[in-house]
């Protein structure tokens, strides 16, 4: 009988899906054999099958979202939004692909001609996360597709429910069943897909502990593409603030949107010591209004539990290290219902702590750091061996180009939160957090290769100089 992984809503405990763990081994060999046929197809063919996949969506969004809330515990407002960046991928990649893998062609000397195309890779396995469990592998599945390669995708074990039927959705818009794989597993067949020698990289959203480990093993097989968009320990600073409930309004949302699972999620707070309070009382007077409740509560609630009761043990162990290393809370994470991952937005005064600790709370944790001056804000910002997104709050455009020309990070936002970066452009971090921009609009990059050639009509070749002078019978 074959081992199953069941999913569970978080917010309820319900069992909400199961299915059979897969073989890594099948579904890679049944990806390999089915991609020499897409691959042959023109890029137009496939860009059509895609656009067909955004229309199945729109019309499943209803069900697709209900099930994306209910799988991860997100509002069922924030779970639709997560369906629309799922339908607008399609065109997004379309436009980069065209844009950023285009066929050229230059004159060059003696009626030769430069050619640049762009081949797929092969097989790309790609392995998804469990808080956008539809966008984030979206990401890498819709540009690797119309690229012409062939994926096999392994959801998140916690969210296998929406792999699945996100998978269901381009089979049903016609993309060949081998040429979408959908392998159900846990951390034993992820590993089992990264190690399978039929593939040709593998595209990866997830935490840099994970990705360490990926970038070490793929070090042995450095011919296959690896894209890793980890996660971050992102800083906001408000500095010479003209609007503070605005201000306040994007901390907020920064820092504890998807219950602070996001890894573009504001993790630190950095502000100027002594001017700092009605900043913070404003954005205190915001935490308890937050609504914390189960996806279709009604009211609508800003936030949901997050993905399951382990993760939340986890998060309040951390928060109860931040305290022992002299953190001073000033709202608790407190769990309202034990027996359910539900947990209260968190805002701690980290200032005084000793030996802060450098990594991704992935949850509604936001940490308060004072400073004394713009440059220490920057150094503070910069404390970090991540560089996914910051962000500047200030009415001063000159402090803004300060922050931006010495910021280490890979997106860099002025009166703007740190998370909801635009899909239309690049997206990724520097440092810890990643390399080839994974996922965004350079996703097009990594999912096929260029091929460079110098092309001729005709046949001309000679050599003038390094030869030898010819024989020529009957000359002395």
């Amino acid at each position: 009988m074959n081992e199953l992984i069941v999913s569970t809503e978080p917010a309820t405990g319900v069992e909400l899906w199961s299915g059979p763990v897969g073989d890594a081994a099948s579904e890679v060999a049944a990806a390999r054999a089915a991609w020499p046929e897409w691959a042959a197809h023109s890029v137009t063919y496939r860009m059509e099958a895609l656009r067909r996949f955004a229309n199945v969506v729109r019309a499943r969004e209803p069900e697709f979202a209900d099930l994306i809330a209910r799988e991860t515990g997100k509002p069922y407002w924030e779970a639709k939004t997560e369906v629309a960046s799922a339908i607008a991928k399609v065109d997004i990649s379309i436009n980069a692909y065209s844009e950023r893998t285009p066929t050229r062609k230059l004159e060059a000397a003696m009626g030769n001609k430069v050619a640049v195309r762009h081949k797929p890779h092969g097989v790309l396995a790609v392995l998804g996360p469990y808080n956008f469990p539809a966008h984030l592998p979206n990401g890498h599945i819709v540009p690797a597709l119309v690229a012409g390669n062939a994926v096999v995708f392994k959801p998140s074990e916690k969210t296998p429910a929406t792999g699945a039927f996100l998978v269901d959705c381009f089979h049903e818009a016609g993309v060949p069943k081998g040429v979408i794989r959908l392998l159900i597993g846990g951390i034993t067949e992820g590993k089992a897909l990264a190690a399978e020698p039929g593939i040709d990289g593998l595209l990866f959203t997830g935490s840099v502990g994970a990705g360490a480990s990926l970038a070490r093993q793929f070090a042995e097989t450095p011919q296959k593409i690896l894209a890793l968009e980890l996660g971050g320990n992102s800083p906001i600073v408000a500095w010479d603030v003209a609007d503070l409930p605005a201000a306040a309004a994007i901390i907020v949302q920064s820092a504890y949107l998807s219950a602070g699972q996001r890894c573009t999620a504001a993790r630190r707070l950095i502000v100027e010591d002594g001017a700092h309070q009605p900043l913070i009382d404003e954005i205190v007077k915001l935490i308890d209004r937050i609504i914390v409740d189960h996806p279709h509560a009604d009211p609508q609630p800003f936030m949901g539990p997050v993905i399951d009761l382990i993760t939340a043990d986890i998060l309040q162990d951390r928060f109860l290290g931040l305290m022992m290393k002299g953190g001073k809370p000033i709202r608790r994470l407190d769990r309202p219902h034990e027996e359910r991952p539900y947990l209260t937005p968190a805002l701690i005064d980290m200032t005084d702590a000793k030996n802060r600790l450098d990594e991704e709370l992935f949850g509604p944790v936001l940490q308060l750091i004072r400073v004394k001056d713009f440059d220490a804000a920057i150094d503070e910002a910069n404390n970090t061996r991540f560089g996914l997104a910051a962000s500047l709050l200030s009415k001063d455009p000159a402090l803004y180009d300060r922050f931006w020309a010495n910021i280490r990070s890979g997106v860099i936002n002025w009166n703007r939160p740190t998370n909801g970066a635009p899909s239309a452009a690049p997206f990724g971090g520097v440092g810890m957090s990643g390399n080839h921009r994974p996922s965004a609009y350079y996703a097009a990059d990594y999912c096929a290769y260029p091929v460079t050639s110098v092309e001729a009509e005709v046949t001309r070749g000679g050599i003038t100089e390094g030869l030898r002078e010819a024989y020529v019978p009957g000359k002395d």
